[in-house]
C-alpha cells in the first residue's frame, strides 16, 4: 500500500517516524487534536532547577551588579541621546521582567524539591517500619530462646555440678583411705599379742 493511498483512507503511515511514534499498540490512539503545545514537564522541571540554582548563586548576583553598574555608567556618561537616560526605564523593565520569570522558576524548583522530599520521607518511613518489624521479630525470637534455655542446663550449671561431684568423690576417697588405715592399725595390734604368747609358753 502506498503512502498516498494510506493518506486517502485516513490510516497512519507506518513508514514515517511520526506514525511510528504515535501508533503504539500499548496505548489507545488519540484522535483529538489540541492546540496547546506539548511540554515535557520533567525536562522543563530540570531546566527550572538549573535556572533557580544559577539565580541563587553569588556569580549571578555579581554579574548582574556589574551589568547594572556598567549600564548606568554608560547612560550617565552619555548626556544626550543615551540608550536609556535617567530614570533608566528600560533597565527597570528588564529587571522587572527578570524578576517575573525568576519567581515562577524558583517556585517550580521548590515544588519539585518538595515532591522529592515527600518521596524520600515515604521511603524513610517504610524503611523505619521494616526495621521496627525486624527488631520486634528478633526480640520475640530472643525471648523464645531464653524461655527454651530456661529448662536446659547451662555451662556454668554443669561446671558447678561437676565440681560438687568431684568434691564428693574426694571425700569418699579420703574416708576410704582413713578406714583402711584404721583396719591396718587394728590388725597390727592383734598380731603383736599373738606373737608374744608363744614366747611365754616356752
Amino acid at each position: 500500500m502506498s503512502t498516498a493511498q494510506s493518506a486517502e483512507r485516513g490510516e497512519p503511515d507506518m513508514a514515517s517516524p511520526r506514525s511510528r511514534r504515535t501508533a503504539r499498540l500499548d496505548q489507545p490512539l488519540d484522535r483529538s487534536r489540541s492546540l496547546r503545545p506539548s511540554v515535557d514537564s520533567e525536562r522543563f522541571g530540570r531546566l527550572s532547577e538549573r535556572a533557580a540554582r544559577g539565580i541563587g548563586s553569588w556569580a549571578f548576583i555579581l554579574w548582574m551588579t556589574i551589568a547594572i553598574i556598567v549600564w548606568v555608567g554608560i547612560n550617565l556618561a552619555i548626556t544626550e541621546g543615551g540608550p536609556d537616560p535617567f530614570p533608566f526605564i528600560f533597565l527597570t523593565l528588564l529587571l522587572s521582567l527578570q524578576a517575573s520569570y525568576a519567581a515562577p522558576l524558583i517556585l517550580l524548583a521548590q515544588n519539585r524539591q518538595a515532591d522529592r522530599d515527600r518521596v524520600q520521607f515515604a521511603e524513610d518511613r517504610q524503611r523505619t517500619e521494616r526495621l521496627l518489624a525486624d527488631s520486634d521479630y528478633l526480640a520475640r525470637e530472643l525471648a523464645a530462646l531464653r524461655m527454651a534455655l530456661g529448662d536446659v542446663a547451662t555451662r556454668d550449671y554443669v561446671r558447678g555440678e561437676l565440681r560438687e561431684f568431684a568434691a564428693d568423690i574426694h571425700e569418699l576417697l579420703d574416708d576410704e583411705g582413713s578406714r583402711r588405715k584404721g583396719k591396718g592399725k587394728k590388725e597390727t595390734r592383734a598380731e603383736k599379742p599373738a606373737e608374744a604368747a608363744p614366747e611365754g609358753d616356752e
